[in-house]
């Protein structure tokens, strides 16, 4: 290259930076600024809850409830569910998205051959004949490479990853998620069909008061409003039972339904066993470690530190940009030599690129990008402090809820005691009605709140698993160990 040429090349270079100055980014900053979960308070709100470093759930955290029919539920859910499905396609989109940034870094070399045979028209053909017939071959190569001076390239391939690592989160929280809604609907099919027994004995009791006021009736104890009323009775219980069954089946087609079943599959699951609910104990280290245990926060990080990176590649469209593109092969008519000197040729053409006006384009770019690194570190923030929120208000209610549940039994105990009493009294003819059908009441009552109390404890305990990330651990990800980016100016 001759010295001429390559002051030339200076010389376009240099323009090329002093016009860089043309467009500008200036003005243009983030406002996003990331929660530090040490100075979300939350000390009072878990004061006096055991702290213990087992706390922490396991990965097969379903199996403490002690039911083994579930923990194959569970497996098949995540198997078969669609959830899972849609969260796995949803991480090889953005496993594809990031193998596609990468390869856009890399240069690019084709190959081409070909054979035309034409003939020409009198119009077309120089010598004004028409007529003439010719064949052309051609055998080629091109390579184009742009040079990623700014790094702006590689910046793009990392918020690709970023993305893509993000989504693989994704998939283990829907993992999570689905265990957890799986666990929830099992619990739920338990206590559908406690509540289907409840409502079974219920109409027992019922049937039994019938007998004994037509007993009563034939004596002339009690009147035919009496009777009347123990018949209406009846009616109300059995219509409780027929609801109870419309819940119990509703209970079977929710949990097939997040197996990926048909509604005939949640007739096939046996009862399920009394749940046991897990210990009212939180990790010594919360808050600190919650935010590598939980996966909606390390996926929330990553997107972050993805838009942190786009923002860096979207500035270097600021800056002069520098391609090389070349070209070689041959080209002949037929009977010349295909490779002689005559038929050979390439070319070589460096460009450099410098944006100067384009109306406002790459600075409306960039704000976008801020703006989705502001939404980013909102939803981070947002997921912290969901966190330690469902953290702590699963955590209270268990507290207490065990007490609840002592005091119920108690009141339960005693209705059942008060039930046997006068219907014992009204079956001797010397009780009242009135008080009959105020005591059944009482103990139907007093059944189905701790029935509830009992699904309310596993629920929670079942949430507490899903709060405290369910076993998963982000520290195998490098990057779900730091702090989110820092603001960018």
């Amino acid at each position: 290259m001759s010295s001429k040429t390559l002051r030339a090349g200076l010389s376009m270079v240099l323009a090329a930076m002093t016009l860089a100055g043309c467009a500008s980014y200036s003005g243009l900053n983030t406002e996003g600024v990331s929660l530090d979960a040490k100075n979300l308070k939350a000390g009072q709100s878990l004061s006096g809850v055991t702290l213990s470093p087992a706390a922490w759930p396991k990965s097969d955290w379903w199996k403490s409830l002690g039911d083994p029919q579930l923990n194959g539920l569970i497996r098949e859910a995540l198997h078969d569910s669609p959830d899972m499905q849609i969260a796995d396609a949803r991480a090889h989109q953005a496993s594809a998205a990031a193998y596609a940034a990468d390869a856009a870094r890399m240069p690019t070399l084709d190959a081409s051959a070909g054979v035309s045979r034409s003939r020409l028209a009198r119009d077309q053909d120089p010598s004004g004949q028409g007529g003439t017939y010719s064949t052309v071959r051609n055998i080629g190569a091109s390579f184009n490479y742009n040079f990623d001076l700014w790094g702006g390239q590689r910046d793009a391939w990392e918020a690709a990853l970023g993305e893509a690592r993000a989504a693989e989160v994704d998939q283990q929280a829907a993992q999570l998620t689905l265990s957890a809604d799986v666990a929830r609907a099992y619990s739920d099919l338990g206590q559908a069909h406690i509540v289907y027994d409840l409502a079974n004995e219920d109409l027992k009791r019922t049937k039994q008061m019938l007998e004994l006021s037509q007993r009563r009736l034939s004596s002339g104890i009690d009147s035919q409003y009496q009777f009347q009323q123990t018949e209406s009775l009846e009616a109300s219980s059995e219509a409780s039972l027929i609801d109870a069954e419309k819940r119990l089946q509703s209970a079977k087609i929710a949990l097939a339904v997040l197996l990926g079943k048909g509604p005939d599959r949640g007739n096939e699951i046996a009862r399920p066993k009394i749940l046991q609910a897990s210990a009212v104990a939180l990790p010594s280290v919360l808050p600190a470690e919650l935010l590598g245990r939980r996966p909606d926060l390390v996926a929330a990080r990553w997107r972050v530190e993805a838009a942190s990176k786009n923002i860096a590649a979207g500035k270097t469209q600021f800056y002069p940009n520098l391609n090389l593109s070349a070209a070689a092969g041959a080209e002949s008519l037929l009977g010349d030599a295909m490779f002689g000197s005559a038929s050979r040729f390439f070319n070589v053409a460096p460009t450099i690129s410098v944006p100067i006006f384009d109306g406002g384009r790459l600075r409306a770019d960039l704000d976008s990008r801020d703006a989705d690194y502001d939404l980013a570190v909102a939803q981070y923030n947002k997921s912290l402090v969901k966190a330690l929120g469902d953290v702590s208000d699963t955590i209270n209610q268990l507290r207490d809820i065990g007490r609840q549940i002592g005091a119920q039994q108690h009141a339960t105990d005693i209705a059942q005691d008060s039930y046997n009493t006068v219907v014992q009294r009204y079956g001797s003819g010397i009780g009242n009605y009135l008080d009959v059908l105020s005591i059944e009441q009482q103990l139907l009552q007093a059944q189905r709140q701790l029935a509830n109390l009992n699904a309310e404890q596993i629920d929670l305990s079942i949430q507490l698993m899903q709060a405290l990330g369910g076993g998963f651990q982000g520290e195998t990800l490098t990057a779900a160990n730091a702090l989110p980016a820092t603001q960018h100016n």
